[in-house]
């Protein structure tokens, strides 16, 4: 099922991301001691991302990746690039408090941030990574359309009337050959590209500004006080300051962060290239995303293929058969793909936090985290890289507004973390049977 990858890149998932990438770049074990002005632990997003960010203001900046650069969830979720920010409802009622009327402004120009830096960034440093603009929010019956109604009147009102074009039946079957959707809303602002590019273009620019990249060097302990510094098993680095940026991958500092971020596993597949069937399906090449609480996700890739995700499983437990799972959404979702071959299969671990507001906090003076998208990664975390890196050069105010956020702590977080995400998710399975 799954097609052989390079062998220089074999340590990531083999994903079609993995046998489609542009950079082959191998980083070293980090060995003996380094000091810096900040540490990064972790080579995904976040990490890369505050990277540049912290690079481009002249710091000296040293990243560590347990794995490869882009190994878990950066380097295998769905592409899509969108202004469905995660937990918006959550944050509006917890920063009314600090922002007052100027809350829905904040969260609305926080919806479109990421998008602008990811832009500019891969303008600025050359980053090849497929970029293509244009999404469908996708409606399967009459509340969805409601929903898409709201969020297009709100985009009309903020002066993106001519980003945003809300479909009817009819319209979206100019779109997509599919028989499942009443409705959607057209957002061509909303980005989707090749997110392991993305990330290794990103990884590259930082070393250009002088960041040190270290592959393949897990951090076993975390030094705090007056002299913070990162250990692993064959070296050291010495910081002013540390960033944990590992999300749901890392088992660092129990203490504080235990029972308060948990993995969901999403399962993506992509098909053997589809020839004329690709534009014959998807003639205006959309991402497209559905409105239900779990949802499918898709899109075309640069050479004609369909990648396709859905169905999280909340359990934190992998799939075993990805592809078993997705064929039958596939099918029901595109008929003229019955019985298509599906060359690449993978899993993909999302952090998820309970109220789904990113988590932004101190665990000491001088070792900051930063974690917990709830599937919506790719804008979230630069949007947080930025504030980060604003963070850690002096200026607090956005990370304040976060950091005041609050966030339920499940106690015994390993044994009834998981459990209760799949009851709570459970019964927003239900409420979507009812509205």
């Amino acid at each position: 099922m799954n097609a052989a990858v390079n062998t220089s890149t074999a340590q990531r998932s083999a994903s079609y991301y993995t046998a489609s990438l542009n950079d082959t770049t191998q980083y070293p074990t980090l060995k003996g001691t380094v000091k810096v002005d900040v540490a990064i632990i972790g080579g995904g997003f976040t990490g890369v991302a505050s990277a540049v960010e912290l690079a481009e203001r002249g710091l000296k900046v040293a990243v560590v990746e347990t794995n490869r650069i882009g190994w878990g969830a950066s380097g295998r979720n769905g592409g899509q690039v969108t202004g469905s920010l995660s937990g918006d409802e959550a944050m509006r009622k917890q920063m009314r408090e600090k922002l007052g009327d100027d809350v829905d402004d904040f969260i609305w120009q926080l919806r479109w941030r990421g998008h602008q830096i990811i832009e500019q960034r891969i303008a600025r440093y050359g980053i090849e990574c497929d970029l293509k603009h244009g999404h469908l929010h996708a409606a399967m019956k009459a509340s969805h359309m409601k929903e898409l109604q709201a969020f297009e009147a709100e985009a009309q009102r903020r002066g993106m009337g001519d980003q945003v074009q809300l479909l009817d039946r009819d319209a979206v079957s100019k779109h997509l050959q599919s028989p499942l959707y009443i409705g959607a809303l057209k957002n061509l602002r909303n980005l989707h590209l090749h997110p392991l590019n993305l990330c290794l273009g990103e990884a590259r620019a930082a070393h250009s500004l002088g960041a040190l990249i270290f592959e393949n060097s897990e951090v076993l302990e975390i030094v705090h006080g007056d002299h913070p510094a990162v250990v692993t098993a064959q070296g050291r680095i010495e910081a002013k300051q540390i960033l944990l940026a590992g999300d749901v991958y890392h088992k660092l500092e129990k203490r504080q962060l235990k029972g308060k971020i948990f993995p969901a596993m999403g399962g993506i597949v992509t098909t053997a290239p589809l020839g004329e069937l690709a534009a014959q399906i998807n003639p205006q090449d959309l991402a497209v995303y559905d409105c239900r609480f779990v949802l499918d996700y898709y899109r075309m890739t640069a050479d004609g293929r369909l990648l396709f995700g859905g169905g999280a499983n909340y359990s934190g437990r992998d799939s075993r058969d990805i592809a078993g799972e997705l064929r039958p959404c596939i099918e029901r979702t595109f008929p003229a793909l019955k019985g298509v071959p599906l060359e690449f299969q993978w899993s993909c671990a999302m952090g998820i936090v309970v109220n789904r507001i990113p988590q932004l906090g101190k665990l000491s003076d001088n070792v900051w985290y930063c974690q917990g998208y709830s599937g919506h990664g790719i804008a979230t975390s630069h949007i947080m890289g930025e504030i980060m890196a604003e963070a850690l050069t002096g200026t607090l105010e956005k990370f304040d507004t976060f950091a005041g956020c609050k966030h339920i702590k499940v106690p015994m977080g390993d044994v009834l973390g998981n459990p209760l995400l799949a009851a709570g998710m459970w019964y927003y399975q239900m409420l979507e049977k009812l509205r």
